[in-house]
């Protein structure tokens, strides 16, 4: 692991989003992550709505496959997580949502879905 002394040193992950930003300009906005401990990594998480997932995976290249689905806080949360090289950088994508619930309404005495 290299570690970034200047914002030059940054110019791996930095190079990657400004191309997805002209590349990519419509897509959602994620909250972006660019570390001097991993320079040559950025990551994108998506809050709120696993949608918006989906198009940042196509534009990444990234296989269906290679997605990896888990829970966390006590199962209450859905993520969806990838990687993709792209520009030179490693990219990691998360996406982060609520996990979707049936809820069931009795309506004259009757469960309905």
């Amino acid at each position: 692991m290299s570690y970034a002394d200047s914002v030059k040193d940054l110019s791996p992950a930095l190079t990657a989003l400004r191309l997805l930003a002209v590349d990519f300009a419509d897509l959602p906005a994620p909250t972006v992550r660019v570390s001097p401990i991993c320079p040559a990594e950025l990551s994108l998480s998506l809050h709120g709505d696993l949608g918006a997932f989906e198009p940042w995976r196509a534009a990444l290249g990234i296989a269906r496959e290679d997605i990896d689905f888990h829970t966390q806080g006590g199962g209450e949360t859905w993520v969806l997580c990838a990687t993709a090289d792209y520009a030179g950088a490693l990219v990691t994508l998360y996406a982060y949502g609520d996990v979707l619930r049936r809820t069931l309404t009795v309506v004259g005495g009757c469960n309905v879905a």
